[in-house]
């Protein structure tokens, strides 16, 4: 699992070695439902501080995203009456 994420490939492209990928997916997702994950990352952080490895700084940045104008799909009022407006079929 940790190979997937770390290469960045599909499910489907794990190398052999690994055994059948929908094995290592479904023992993903289940670790996933069930906090195993949760449980790993935790123990991994407090391990980290525990040691002083983990540098708690925290770093805001104030950069601004902005959407084109069609890049959100909330409807947009021209204006008018909707009899005024073309309709595009």
């Amino acid at each position: 699992m940790i190979y997937r994420y770390r290469c960045g490939i599909a499910w489907r492209d794990l190398p052999a070695e690994f055994g059948p990928w929908q094995t290592v997916w479904k023992r993903h997702r289940r670790f996933a439902s069930d906090g195993t994950w949760d449980r790993i990352h935790a123990r991994l952080l407090a391990e980290a501080d525990a040691a002083g490895l983990i540098d708690w700084t925290v770093s805001v940045d104030s950069t601004i995203n902005r959407a084109h104008q069609h890049g959100t799909n909330l409807p947009r009022s021209t204006g008018g009456t909707p009899e005024l407006q073309e309709t595009v079929c």
